[in-house]
């Protein structure tokens, strides 16, 4: 799985973790079993077969232990399940993402009096250069696109997701966010993250929506609060101009400062 970037994605990590300390004995248990059974009661060591067919204790213990395990899942997984679906009483940013055949649309709510709106397509080679994007440990192929998502850090984003009216299921998925929902035509579902540190993170659309699917990536961008709302005024005239001015404030260099050589 990817690196966490929201408190829910650290709660998943931690709960793949979890059912690990159950799969894994009970996987061996099996394992050990099949071998005893393989070696103990084949054909040439036990020619004659048992015909016992019932055991209280045996059917006891494997009555209470997948019960006990179930409940050692089912509490932490429902007590997750409750933190993905609740919604935090206060919601800083409302973006809405639309998606067609092959692209998502970013609507940006209570923007101001221009709206921001504009489409995020998967940045073709070729464009690379004119976009700043040649770093491809940054801007990987088939996953960069031409216009990312910009949040600000430590924010409370609630993402409205629906689908063209025309167009088939797709999905809004962001791994390090520990965001999965689809997008479906006439519906709006929603869903929220809040990412605790800056960055640029990487999702796909998730559901088989046509021969494109492998190319409808989504890309957000994560930066300081200043840097958000400076974005935003700008995008709202110029979204071109706005992107540039915040690539190059987030993907500059850091500069190393050289300690003075105090050596006589």
């Amino acid at each position: 799985m990817q690196e966490a970037a929201t408190g829910i994605m650290h709660q998943i990590r931690w709960f793949e973790a979890y059912t690990l300390w159950f799969i894994i004995p009970i996987t061996l248990l099996v394992l050990i079993l099949l071998v005893v059974v393989m070696v103990k009661f084949r054909a040439s060591k036990s020619p004659v077969p048992s015909k016992t067919s019932h055991n209280t204790l045996i059917e006891v213990i494997w009555t209470i232990g997948p019960v006990l395990v179930l409940l050692f899942l089912a509490i932490p997984s429902f007590n997750l399940l409750t933190d993905q679906l609740t919604f935090p009483q206060q919601t800083d940013v409302t973006v809405k993402a639309t998606a067609t055949q092959w692209q998502w649309n970013y609507e940006y709510e209570n923007a101001g009096a221009t709206p921001v709106a504009f489409d995020s397509f998967m940045l073709k080679e070729p464009d690379r250069a004119a976009a700043g994007k040649d770093d491809k440990s940054k801007y990987p192929r088939l996953l960069a696109v031409d216009n990312e998502m910009v949040v600000p850090v430590g924010k409370n984003v609630r993402v409205l997701v629906t689908a063209a009216p025309a167009d088939v299921i797709h999905s809004f998925a962001v791994p390090s966010f520990g965001v999965r929902i689809d997008a479906i035509p006439g519906r709006l579902n929603e869903t929220w993250f809040k990412a605790d540190r800056e960055g640029l993170f990487y999702g796909q659309c998730s559901e088989l929506c046509g021969k494109d699917h492998s190319f409808m990536p989504i890309a957000i961008r994560v930066v300081s609060d200043d840097q958000y709302k400076q974005w935003l005024a700008a995008a709202a005239t110029d979204l071109n101009k706005a992107n540039k001015a915040l690539m190059a404030a987030v993907d500059q260099p850091a500069t190393v400062k050289v300690a003075e050589n105090t050596a006589k």
